[in-house]
């Protein structure tokens, strides 16, 4: 057997010689149009089953990264063009009261349910993250401080987890006093308070187009307005559209992901983050930044947040633990928000008060266990290669004038298909199949993005999961006609 070849046991076979192959055609070491062993001698040199064999073989095939020629053999295939990136966004430039898409609820739950496949809810596979190492944490937390079981835990949170959030947010180039950091309840109440601290009812928003719909609907709460800001997909926010908006409407406050955006997976240049910082911090705007995939991105400057170049409070940092540590851990959350941090930590304490201590002890041990970064480096290789292949894929699969993002981290994807396709019934498509994709109508307050949708890849590549994703690419086609 190949060495390392199934290091990971819930791998199946088949698949992780699959992707061994995959890694050297990718690398060169294969070259295109290079003859490959016979099943049979495939079979003998990494000492599988020959079914495991023409398996492996099969996987390939549907990827395109090889191709079997009748009475030669198999070969490596010449690269298939991957699909283009979608052009910079154009949303409307008026502020809006914000409604959010009924379909929302539905996708959620679908997305849960296990006998649908889902492409849906931005959260990956289980078994990629350490849950083990998470499980002993929390029983250790409960063996240590079993005394916080019997209280009341208080906000702002513990500090030693509160310490430990000051410690890693210096990878994003943040210097936070732990003192005014305060722990929530998951990135969404923390982003809820801090614009809960900066606006009233009527006020509008400046947000990215296409945006995360969890935001959405924070403001629709809240009874706020939101104009919405283009994006390219490879450099995030256009700032000049932004002046443009702050110049001419009464924008109170910045919502945005610079950093591995939901869900067009765009990241800003760290030149254009420092712009971004000065831009507001001379007019005294406050952004409101959602740093919680910041630790996936491929680079230092990549991870590098807007607050490292605030230098007057300006800027109100969220994160939380869900895409990083186990995605069971969503529920602790954290904020410095800055020169307002008075009134989230008041906003915290009158609204839902303290969390779980016992958990906020476990991540605190987690956050600062050797093994984090380790497991962190793991992440961004897997969902590069999971990326990699679903881009194949929608290459291989999906209409003739599709087109993908080419995200440089996390695990979402947004694709654009021809205008031709209704990207909600392409849903409503899809569910009658148990299969779950998130239609792009959520992820505005317009009517646009009709055509497009949002792809969860970090779910482990399995044959029945490509499969489902080749059926959305035929139901799509069908649909386009």
């Amino acid at each position: 057997m190949m060495p390392g070849m199934n290091a990971d046991p819930i791998t199946p076979l088949y698949l992780a010689l699959a992707e061994r192959l995959a890694g050297l055609a990718a690398s060169g070491s294969l070259r295109p149009g290079a003859r490959l062993p016979s099943v049979r001698a495939l079979s003998e040199q990494h000492g599988v089953s020959i079914s495991t064999a023409v398996q492996a073989y099969r996987t390939l095939e549907d990827r395109g990264v090889i191709e079997a020629r009748p009475k030669s053999g198999f070969f490596v295939r010449r690269p298939r063009s991957l699909p283009p990136v979608p052009a910079a966004t154009r949303p409307p430039a008026r502020a809006v009261a914000v409604e959010t898409n009924a379909i929302a609820d539905a996708v959620l739950d679908a997305a849960g349910d296990p006998a649908c496949i889902s492409f849906g809810a931005a959260t990956a596979s289980e078994d990629l993250y350490a849950v083990e190492r998470v499980r002993r944490a929390i029983a250790r937390s409960a063996q240590r401080h079993a005394n916080s079981l019997g209280v009341y835990a208080t906000a702002p949170g513990i500090a030693p987890l509160r310490q430990a959030i000051s410690r890693r947010a210096l990878d994003l180039g943040c210097n936070l006093d732990h003192r005014n950091i305060v722990v929530t309840n998951g990135c969404m109440e923390a982003i809820t308070l801090c614009l809960r601290a900066v606006t009233q009812p009527g006020d509008v928003i400046a947000i990215e187009s296409p945006t995360y719909f969890g935001f959405l609907r924070a403001m629709q709460a809240l009874g706020l307005r939101a104009v919405e800001i283009p994006m390219q997909p490879g450099a995030g926010l256009s700032l000049e559209a932004l002046e443009v908006a702050l110049d001419t409407q009464p924008v109170k406050a910045v919502v945005a992901v610079p950093t591995l955006s939901n869900p067009l997976g765009a990241i800003m240049p760290a030149a254009s983050k420092k712009r971004l910082a000065e831009l507001l911090g001379v007019r005294g705007i406050p952004l409101i930044e959602d740093v919680i995939c910041n630790d996936l991105a491929p680079t230092e400057e990549d991870r590098r947040a807007v607050r490292a170049f605030d230098r007057s409070g300006n800027v109100m940092i969220c994160g939380s633990f869900g895409k990083t540590l186990a995605p069971g851990l969503r529920g602790i959350g954290w904020v410095e928000a800055g020169r307002w941090s008075a009134q989230v930590a008041n906003f915290k304490r009158a609204l839902s008060g303290g969390g779980s201590a016992v958990i906020e002890w476990a991540v605190a041990d987690l956050l600062e266990q050797g093994g984090y970064e380790q497991s962190l480096r793991q992440l961004r290789r897997c969902f590069a290669d999971q990326t990699h292949i679903a881009r194949q894929i929608i290459a291989a699969a999906f209409p003739p004038g599709s087109r993908a993002t080419d995200p440089a981290g996390g695990f979402i994807l947004w694709i654009e298909l021809p205008r031709s396709v209704d990207a909600v019934v392409l849903y409503q498509r899809c569910i009658e199949q148990n299969i779950v994709i998130v239609p792009g109508t959520l992820f505005t307050t317009s009517t646009r993005y009709r055509n497009c949708l949002r792809l969860n890849v970090g779910g482990r590549w399995t044959a029945e999961r490509e499969e489902a994703l080749h059926a959305v690419g035929r139901i799509a086609t069908q649909l386009a006609g």
